[in-house]
């Protein structure tokens, strides 16, 4: 459950079981459904901002992958630089139907490798609907990433696009498949069938030989992306995926960078921030990961956040918080001890309801599915629970699965470069324990097992996001969020340097802010987006 907003629903990058960075398609899914609120106090102190703030700029430190120069960008071919984009209908996308007539899609050439930029090139999939304002308002492009890592934004952009309708009055709207996801090369490193043998696996090992499991169904999966995804495996990161968005950015014809990052997206979007802090339009993240973290960091961070969630759940039941994860920790227990059986014949185990309560606390309104879900498993019925597993897992009725997990595991495993051993893990439990009793354990070992054996290293600890000299960068935080903590948002700001980070707070609930109820998030993010308008640092929606 890691997510970058954490990646599985509860860990910090693994979709499997992830949480702690990113956003899965099913968090994704129910990212839109919020609550109503209004801003706190009055006289915020908004104020004017354009595209080029006059500013001293300065150089910025760069991440691993990064190259001297003018933001990089001289070194590309014009080749690639100026190619001319092929817009026409868009296909079918999976299991999802082609989009209305309003949407096209075109295939981007970039470099396989940049250190190579004349080099092999990869073909990225975008998708773009063009502004419904006059053409003397539009601003240019608003590219979106709604996390992941591995979230197709060719799927999600149009699902999403009725949130946005604002925002096309004056923008293109455009997303895009990242490198290694869906339509742009997207990874499989196991088959469907392997996938659910590997369900069976307990992600919170308790004896040497579930633990030996454990770890060798985690090799297994490395070696199987290994096998599929050859030398693409180790160009997926997200520095490779910040160059091909100032690609982008260039072959649109936009002078400045203009992006909604969520989740995972925030940390795309603070890398691209460093690296081209002179390219930086109006930069908007929500749902924010926390750049200081590192991987055990995150992993707390989202152990943390599922469980402050899961107490406000049951607070607004009326139960005391502690009862009530006494009640869930015994429950699991049981069920590592004997799974459930469910309508369709499958096992409810102890990871994959941890799995389906969890993915119930990305929104508010999956609450009443999380009491539906507890009572009937409390009743020796663990279909529903399963039925959540399933929706975070992207498995289907026939027994078929996304692969957006691969894609995942593949840019978290080439990004960080800490790999856990099973001895650090386990000494680290007790810990994991106190932050959370119901999802401390199986953040705990998601440290271990996400990683293991991988076959290509991690490129850092934590990512650089300092952007000195770039314009002011909107930066949203959702005081309830179980995937991507609310602290985070103000260390990002703090990371992006003075004058560059500006901190909005929603005291909400749910995985990320924009879309998800508050008029006074809309209105101060539509005002940065559209007029420039930048906020107080510090500003509060409640």
């Amino acid at each position: 459950m890691a997510a970058q907003d954490s990646r599985a629903p509860a860990g910090a990058r693994t979709r499997r079981k992830n949480g702690v960075r990113a956003l899965s398609l099913a968090a994704a899914v129910v990212l839109t459904a919020g609550l109503a609120s209004g801003c706190s106090g009055s006289g915020d102190g908004d104020r004017d901002g354009g595209d080029d703030p006059k500013r001293p700029s300065a150089s910025a430190s760069r991440s691993p992958g990064a190259a001297a120069g003018d933001d990089g960008s001289a070194r590309l071919p014009s080749s690639l630089t100026n190619q001319r984009l092929d817009w026409g209908r868009c296909r079918a996308h999976g299991d999802t139907p082609a989009p209305g007539s309003d949407w096209q899609c075109a295939t981007l050439k970039a470099p396989l490798d940049y250190a190579k930029p004349t080099g092999r090139t990869i073909d990225l999939a975008l998708i773009r609907t063009k502004t419904q304002g006059n053409a003397g308002d539009r601003i240019g492009s608003l590219l979106f990433n709604f996390g992941g890592p591995g979230g197709s934004g060719v799927e999600l952009l149009p699902a999403f696009a009725p949130q946005y309708s604002k925002l096309r009055e004056r923008y293109d709207l455009v997303s895009f498949d990242p490198r290694g996801v869906s339509e742009s090369r997207g990874l499989r490193c196991r088959s469907d069938k392997e996938t659910q043998a590997a369900e069976s696996i307990d992600l919170t090992p308790d004896t040497a030989a579930e633990e030996a499991a454990y770890l060798k169904d985690a090799a297994a999966f490395g070696k199987g992306c290994r096998e599929q995804a050859g030398e693409l495996l180790a160009h997926v990161s997200t520095v490779e995926a910040a160059r091909d968005m100032d690609l982008m950015r260039q072959v649109l014809g936009d002078k400045k960078m203009h992006y909604m990052g969520v989740s995972y997206g925030t940390e795309l979007g603070g890398i691209y921030a460093h690296l081209f802090p002179g390219k930086v339009g109006r930069l908007t993240l929500d749902a924010v990961v926390d750049p200081t973290a590192g991987r055990i960091g995150q992993a707390e961070n989202q152990a943390r956040g599922f469980q402050r969630a899961l107490d406000n759940y049951f607070t607004s039941r009326g139960k005391d918080p502690k009862e009530g994860s006494r009640e869930i920790t015994a429950l699991l227990k049981r069920l590592d001890a004997k799974p459930l059986t469910t309508a369709g014949g499958r096992e409810l185990n102890e990871s994959l309801a941890t799995t389906g309560i969890a993915v119930t606390l990305y929104s508010k309104s999956s609450w009443p599915a999380l009491t539906r879900g507890l009572r009937d498993a409390e009743r020796g019925d663990g279909t529903a629970l399963l039925a959540l597993a399933d929706s975070y897992n992207d498995r289907d009725a026939s027994g078929r699965y996304g692969t957006a997990s691969h894609s995942q595991r593949a840019i978290s495993c080439l990004d960080d470069k800490v790999r856990p051993t099973a001895r650090e893990t386990k000494e680290r439990l007790a810990k994991f324990r106190e932050i959370s009793p119901v999802f401390g354990p199986y953040m705990g070992w998601d440290t271990a097992g996400w990683c293991h054996d991988w076959p290509v290293p991690g490129q850092w600890d934590d990512p650089d996001v300092s952007a000195s000299g770039a314009a002011p960068v909107l930066v949203v935080g959702n005081t309830g969020d179980p995937a991507t903590p609310y602290e985070g948002a103000r260390r990002m700001v703090d990371e992006l340097g003075a004058g560059v980070g500006v901190e909005l707070t929603w005291k909400g609930e749910g995985h990320g802010a924009y879309g998800s109820g508050s008029a006074c998030v809309d209105s101060t993010v539509d005002a940065y987006l559209l007029e420039g308008k930048i906020p107080r640092d510090g500003k509060v929606c409640s």
